[in-house]
């Protein structure tokens, strides 16, 4: 195997995304994603066995897709990564069933990761510019130290510091209840808007007036921050399905005094409520852990005003903002292959067959051990 600059292969399936990416060490050579969100459309809302079943039907043709796009066999691969969680089972299941039948029948060593972990391995990645030796020794990219994460999802939304990519993850802060895309998409439900709902409220918000409603901000109050010294139980901690059902409470009182629902106005000032109590909390825990960078990762950093609050605060803070590009933000197999690669450059033994996916897998456990 080369340890050195490895070509490794990695597999996607954690929701609706059947994602392939190939990666030599830090070069992306393919990102390959098949979406059935479409599918999901009209029920509001992904569905697992949906899911499931579009992963079945979508994995050989965008495996084959992305080998070709590549320029590879799997013969030249080195190594095989997976997400083995965080996930839908089921999901997580074709993916990883997937993976091991590769590495059965090619013999090629089989890394089970983290799926969120694998969202701050694309900040490794440099555009493959031509040659095969694109993106080794000098150029490199390398991340940097006193890193964080911010990652923004439809099932997560956590704050993280990065001290080792390979094997030592920190969970600074996460939500209690729903992450900020699934409440995204829950208002959007209320508003008529449709799904996916984040995109959607995105663009109405820009024509309404984010200061017309006060949405509240969740475990923002004294008792559940405390102090630097003393920290409360949900310092760096979010929650927002009180704001979800505040939204809908503001629906109710329009329509019962028969009054016409200000949808714009209503979009502003939930998103607004979302990315101030994101970007404060996020910054908030950087500065009190001497975190000096962060990446921006999952769905939600497409939005447009979280992109620039968060900017706009770390800036004022002293904190570089990196946010990888829109395509490699969203599930892919290429952030699998990423965090892949790097295991494999840091002599990480690899997984075998034996694991089975983990769909609460905890973000502190980068890999799982053979």
């Amino acid at each position: 195997m080369n340890r050195s600059q490895p070509l490794v292969l990695g597999i996607e399936s954690s929701c609706d995304e059947t994602g392939v990416g190939i990666v030599r060490g830090t070069t992306l050579l393919t990102n390959t994603v098949s979406s059935s969100m479409d599918e999901h459309v009209r029920f509001g809302g992904v569905i697992p066995e949906i899911a499931s079943r579009a992963h079945l039907d979508a994995f050989v043709p965008t495996l084959r897709q992305a080998l070709a796009e590549a320029g590879v066999t799997l013969e030249d691969v080195d190594a095989i990564a997976v997400t083995s969680g965080p996930g839908l089972a089921g999901a997580l299941m074709v993916g990883v069933c997937a993976a091991k039948a590769l590495s059965v029948a090619t013999g090629k060593p089989l890394y089970a990761i983290n799926h969120l972990v694998a969202h701050v391995g694309v900040g490794l990645l440099g555009k493959n510019d031509g040659g095969a030796a694109a993106g080794a020794a000098a150029g490199a990219p390398r991340l940097p130290e006193n890193l964080g994460a911010l990652l923004v999802s439809g099932g997560h939304t956590e704050i993280l510091k990065i001290n080792s990519i390979t094997s030592d993850v920190q969970l600074l802060g996460s939500t209690i209840d729903d992450a900020a895309g699934e409440a995204y998409d829950k208002v959007a439900r209320i508003l008529g808007l449709g799904y996916p709902g984040g995109p959607a409220i995105d663009r109405l918000a820009r024509t309404g007036n984010p200061k017309a409603i006060r949405f509240p901000r969740g475990l923002s109050q004294p008792k559940y921050m405390g102090t630097a010294e003393e920290p409360g139980n949900h310092r760096y901690d979010w929650s927002f399905s009180g704001l979800k059902t505040a939204v809908a409470r503001c629906v109710e009182q329009f329509e019962a005094r028969g009054e016409e629902v200000p949808v714009a106005d209503i979009a502003a000032a939930f998103q607004e409520a979302v990315v101030d109590v994101i970007t404060s909390k996020a910054v908030l825990a950087c500065r009190e852990h001497g975190i000096k960078d962060v990446l921006l990762g999952g769905g939600v950093a497409a939005n447009s005003r979280l992109r620039e609050l968060t900017g706009q605060r770390c800036a004022s803070a002293g904190i570089t903002l990196h946010v990888p590009p829109l395509d490699l933000c969203t599930d892919n197999g290429a952030m699998v292959a990423a965090l892949g690669a790097q295991l494999v450059m840091a002599g990480i033994e690899p997984s075998g067959i034996r694991f089975a996916p983990d769909s609460s897998m905890p973000v502190t456990e980068v890999s799982l051990p053979a």
